[in-house]
């Protein structure tokens, strides 16, 4: 449903986060609640949104862009309650910053295209973090990101300053030579080495989405996505002759994910 009114809406929002977290008829656990407390919540709510925003659920993404909503208005009143700032005061920061990181737009710059944006608001967040004394080319990226996601910006960055590899053969190239350094560490290493060595082959796999021009996020998503689909199936298959995977050998599990394979490709195959 459309509304007219979204300054009443967001108004009946923060009166309602007051009231959860008033110290005398609020709700105990909303007010037990803290920064470090809520974060969690923050980042599971932002990616219920990337999850319906994927599966192009229309009908759920209101909802799910509310619950992000309320993280914010959350975290807003616990600072309020602190004295440290409020709900304005991010909505001013926010506003300010997307006016100042388009000068093309509110001010006297001349129009850009998507590239040349791109490298303007490049320029501009370096200046930002150089007025909040952040130095260095990899300075001002959270280390709390999704752990591809860290490094694919951290490979952005690098890769502007001409620290890359040639073109996605190259990094491959590099990918099975650490996949080589894992296999050769595996009959005995500490698991901190293995660790160690899983990490760079994760991290070379990130690259190489980068190189692709693909978020490895969504990529390593999509495949989970499909594993889930095709375990399922399969699962399916085995129950429909009286079977349980407990009571199935790893032999004819294999066989039924293989007929799944089959049958997607098939359909796929038939596909307009």
């Amino acid at each position: 449903m459309m509304t007219d009114q979204p300054e009443a809406e967001l108004r009946r929002l923060l009166d309602v986060m007051a009231a959860l977290r008033d110290p005398n008829a609020g709700c105990p656990w909303d007010r037990d609640q803290s920064f470090a407390t809520i974060a969690p919540y923050t980042v599971e709510e932002a990616y219920e949104v990337a999850d319906a925003i994927a599966r192009n659920d229309m009908a759920a993404l209101p909802d799910e862009l509310g619950d992000l909503l309320l993280q914010v208005v959350y975290h807003a009143r616990m600072a309020e309650e602190a004295g440290l700032f409020d709900f304005a005061a991010v909505a001013r920061a926010v506003t300010a910053k997307m006016v100042r990181r388009h000068p093309h737009v509110f001010g006297d710059a001349a129009s850009r295209d998507s590239a040349s944006q791109t490298g303007a608001w490049e320029a501009q967040k370096r200046a930002e973090r150089a007025m909040r004394a952040e130095t260095g080319t990899l300075a001002g990226i959270p280390a709390a990101l999704p752990a591809l996601t860290h490094a694919l910006k951290l490979t952005v960055r690098a890769a502007r300053v001409g620290f890359d590899w040639p073109d996605a053969g190259a990094v491959l190239d590099k990918l099975e030579e650490e996949a080589a350094e894992l296999r050769a560490e595996l009959p005995n290493a500490a698991r901190s080495r293995l660790a160690d060595e899983v990490g760079d082959l994760l991290f070379v796999v990130a690259n190489l989405a980068r190189k692709l021009d693909l978020d490895p996020e969504v990529c390593l998503r999509e495949a989970s996505r499909k594993f889930v689909r095709r375990f399922t199936a399969m699962e399916e298959r085995i129950a429909a002759d009286g079977l349980g995977l407990s009571d199935t050998t790893l032999d004819a599990m294999e066989k039924a994910w293989a007929a799944v394979k089959d049958r997607e490709r098939e359909e796929q195959a038939a596909r307009p």
